[in-house]
């Protein structure tokens, strides 16, 4: 099967490829390609530009600084976007946030957030995830209590994400521990983390990094007026949210860019009289993973023009579920080819390639592909429910 782009849609995404690869810093993208680490002024430096130029939050409503453009084109934008290594505009803000303030928030927290947040002035991070509510994410127990224009917020979230690079956190909380529901009686609550009785810890992560931390709160007074929407209804919100979320995880693009690197790798790798690439089980393994991901975009295509309004599509899940999977095939693609390469000897006069190195430790960090979002156990239950009716 193949689709077709109409004129008007190859000159739009012959404008967009020309923006990312001469706008863009080549080193930044260089570094997405692959697979270096990115610091806080490599992804502040690149919203900044894609919002200057409108293609920062193209998602959010018009009025807001969105593009009135179709599901083809948001498609391109974003595609392209992983096809030239561009980082994604900070998802926090972009996808999760943002359109829910967009959407439920009153005019008054709109006017006040949602532009310092499309330009990256307030970097947001996620407190959902909790000790002993992650996948199940209804069973929170972090609190607020009404205290006259102000919550008292106590608890602690975990695995929050650049939390040590954040301003502001949106958070869901507990304002009605006697809700009949587990799901009721949760709001969505937004404040400083820099606020008298917020103390964050950084998590040190499998691959040595400091990606995640833990979030504690202890008596933190947040202003009653920073709540979005109705008390009460955060779970209405989480999961707009978080189908917004997962249809941004499926990384198609991205997992192209991987699969070309762990390619261009494999053709430098000896084997028997030829290279790896010439390998005919090495090279049957990347064309059935190339094959499951063109199947996963023409879903993904199908999903993208199947949801209206700016409701995400429950399909999403499938999307979230099949992505993350093959994101984790991939980096495992790129292990698989380093070899015993991968592992840090430290020994003395011995030195593998840097690529190889990083490829241990991508490979380990991407385990979390198939958790975050909702783990892809979460997922195959909303499918089976939500889609199949089951």
């Amino acid at each position: 099967m193949k689709i077709s782009l109409s004129p008007d849609e190859v000159a739009f995404r012959d404008e967009l490829r020309q923006f990312y690869r001469t706008q863009i810093p080549a080193e930044i993208r260089d570094r997405v390609e692959h697979g270096r680490e990115l610091s806080r002024e490599d992804i502040v430096t690149t919203h900044k530009i894609l919002n200057d130029n409108g293609l920062a939050v193209p998602n959010w409503p018009v009025e807001w600084g969105g593009k009135d453009w179709t599901p083809m084109q948001r498609h391109i934008w974003l595609d392209e976007m992983q096809l030239a290594s561009v980082p994604e505009p900070l998802t926090f803000n972009a996808t999760m946030v943002g359109p829910v303030i967009a959407h439920f928030g009153s005019q008054e927290l709109k006017e006040r957030f949602l532009p310092p947040t499309a330009a990256l002035d307030i970097w947001w991070c996620q407190g959902f995830s909790e000790p002993d509510a992650g996948s199940d994410l209804a069973s929170l127990r972090t609190t607020a209590v009404r205290d006259g224009d102000s919550y008292i917020v106590n608890g602690q979230k975990i695995w929050t994400t650049s939390a040590q690079y954040a301003d502001w956190i949106f958070c869901l909380v507990r304002t009605d521990p006697n809700a009949p529901k587990k799901q009721a009686g949760i709001s969505f609550l937004l404040f400083d983390v820099k606020s008298p009785g917020v103390t964050i810890r950084p998590i040190k992560l499998i691959d040595g990094g400091h990606e995640v931390n833990e979030v504690f709160f202890e008596n933190v007074r947040v202003p009653a007026d920073q709540l979005v929407g109705v008390e009460n209804q955060g779970w209405t919100y989480a999961k707009f949210l978080l189908g917004n979320e997962r249809t941004g995880i499926t990384g198609v693009g991205s997992t192209k860019v991987k699969i070309a690197v762990a390619k261009e790798h494999a053709r430098q790798v000896k084997s028997g009289s030829g290279t790896l690439l010439d390998d005919p089980v090495f090279a049957a393994r990347i064309a059935e993973l190339e094959n499951e991901l063109i199947a996963l975009e023409l879903t993904q295509l199908r999903v993208v023009s199947n949801s209206a309004d700016g409701k995400p599509n429950p399909a999403s899940s499938v999307l979230k579920l099949r992505g993350s999977e093959l994101q984790q095939a991939a980096t495992e693609l790129l292990l698989d080819i380093a070899g015993p390469d991968a592992i840090p000897v430290g020994a003395e006069g011995i030195a593998s390639p840097d690529w190889a190195q990083r490829s241990g430790g991508k490979y380990l960090n991407y385990r979390k592909t198939t958790i975050y979002g909702g783990s892809n156990e979460v997922q195959r239950t909303i499918i089976a429910s939500t889609i199949l009716g089951l």
